[in-house]
């Protein structure tokens, strides 16, 4: 592929300014940073690692990325009240692959208060398979309540609850108390406000909520709120398998 169309898959702006980043001298190429001003120069993409004004970048054919989102992030690119997600990312990740529909998209939303694991992608497929309710992808939230946790609240949250906007019953797939107030649920599908609206229908509140794992991929503290980072090769495949949802600890 030439190089300028390797940095416009990538985000870098239309074809001629990608080809003007080239003869002005602001691409390198490699760990070694050789400097290249032919922007037709032919090259191999797989493994590809170029630097552009200075900043390191590796090519990836199609985005899958892991975001914490912190509190008070909307998941929208046109948010309403609160500052959207997509601006934590860097710019080609929000312009790669140009046209209509650039750049990468949530998988599903979280709300405005809700923090924690969110993956966002490119790959029209992928977001498919983890957003369709009938691949029953288990999504863990640990869920901050205002009052103690009963038995008979996880028990009905188990069996199923009836919210309003549909007569059939809506159950966790796993949900125990972690402690007095705290409660972590595992969903395999995604209505709207479905945890609160399911602790509402027994009685409680949500008056926090966190997301901690997709599939059997679980966030950890070594990305802060408003970090992301590249899924490896094994994350992806990982979630694209059927996974059963975690079991009570």
């Amino acid at each position: 592929m030439q190089l300028q169309d390797i940095l416009f898959s990538q985000g870098f702006g239309t074809r001629r300014v990608c080809c003007g980043l080239v003869q002005q001298g602001l691409v390198q190429l490699g760990e070694q940073r050789r400097l290249c001003d032919d922007p037709a120069e032919v090259l191999d993409e797989q493994g590809l690692v170029f630097w552009v004004q200075g900043e390191r970048w590796e090519y990836h054919a199609l985005a899958y990325l892991l975001l914490h989102k912190p509190a008070g992030t909307e998941c929208s690119q046109k948010p309403s009240t609160y500052p959207s997600i997509y601006t934590l990312l860097p710019g080609p990740l929000r312009t790669r692959g140009g046209g209509a529909a650039a750049g990468v998209q949530a998988v599903g939303r979280l709300d405005q208060d809700t923090t924690g694991l969110l993956l966002l992608s490119d790959d029209g497929k992928f977001i498919h398979r983890l957003t369709s309710p009938r691949h029953h992808v288990p999504k863990v939230y640990e869920a901050q309540l205002k009052h103690p946790i009963t038995p008979d609240q996880v028990s009905r949250l188990l069996a199923g609850v009836v919210l309003d906007d549909d007569p059939r019953p809506v159950k966790a797939a796993a949900c125990h108390a972690v402690s007095e107030h705290h409660l972590q649920l595992t969903l395999t599908e995604g209505k709207y406000h479905q945890v609160k609206r399911m602790v509402a229908a027994v009685g409680n509140r949500v008056e926090g909520l966190h997301r901690s794992a997709i599939g059997g991929l679980h966030l950890t503290d070594e990305l802060a709120p408003g970090q992301w980072r590249w899924l490896s090769g094994d994350e992806v495949v990982a979630l694209t398998l059927k996974v059963p949802a975690p079991k009570p600890a």
